[in-house]
């Protein structure tokens, strides 16, 4: 009776175990959320884009300012493709939320210093 009872007991210790360790490396690794507010961002390129453009008189400024907005369409998708990849989280736009619970990391500053060529 005994060896069952320390049977029973060792099999609902390791059951939990099991339990906790999925939870640890299968469940909440899916649940982590992290936000980047891209309306902003892609706004404030925008008004930087338009400015160089209205002040730019010749046309080699034009183009400089031409390829300052290729190179930001270069860099925005890789950038967005490495943050999940850096904070192991799922990266959705603010704007997809209808509120920020504050266990959401913002990581808008991050995706601008990598825009703007920052360490990697």
């Amino acid at each position: 009776m005994t060896s069952t009872a320390v049977v029973v007991a060792m099999a609902g210790v390791l059951s939990a175990l099991m339990l906790g360790v999925y939870d640890r490396t299968v469940v909440r690794p899916t649940q982590r959320l992290a936000v980047v507010d891209l309306a902003m961002v892609m706004q404030a390129k925008e008004a930087e884009f338009a400015e160089l453009m209205t002040r730019s008189g010749t046309p080699a400024e034009r183009e400089r300012a031409q390829a300052l907005a290729t190179e930001f369409s270069r860099r925005l998708p890789a950038a967005l493709e490495q943050l999940p990849a850096e904070c192991e989280c799922v990266v959705i736009s603010k704007s997809a939320l209808l509120a920020t619970p504050r266990e959401v990391r913002d990581l808008t500053p991050r995706l601008q210093e990598l825009l703007q060529g920052g360490p990697r």
